[in-house]
């Protein structure tokens, strides 16, 4: 059985700039086809505008407010929300709080620094 709390997880640092804690993966875990990460911006922190070739994401916002940015669209988001992120949108997500902003990407297939690309 494969169990991770997020305190025993290592952060590292994506390719958009987003401090992450992937919680299961095919690299940690039983999982092959998807991953699971908590994501943490402090506040006035953005990651860079990016999209992804292959991957679709669901981000789930755990605690703080966020600034969303998807395909020219922009909306204020919060705990509870889910903001569905298909392949090849291009995206950014801001901390516009005074707290840090915290969330879940639920990425499939499993996040890859390959498929990141970086917007101009």
């Amino acid at each position: 059985m494969d169990v991770r709390n997020i305190d025993s997880v290592p952060a590292f640092i994506t390719k958009d700039g987003s401090e992450i804690r992937e919680l299961l993966a095919y690299r940690n875990s039983a999982i092959r086809r998807q991953s699971l990460a908590e994501a943490r911006l402090a506040p006035g922190r953005s990651t860079q505008a990016h999209r992804h070739l292959v991957t679709e994401e669901i981000y789930y916002i755990l605690e703080g407010r966020g600034e969303m940015r998807l395909d020219g669209e922009t909306r204020l988001v919060g705990p509870g929300d889910a903001i569905a992120i298909p392949p090849g949108s291009i995206h950014q997500i801001a901390n516009v709080g005074t707290t840090m902003l915290k969330f879940l990407c639920c990425c499939a297939p499993a996040y890859e620094h390959e498929d990141t690309i970086m917007s101009e």
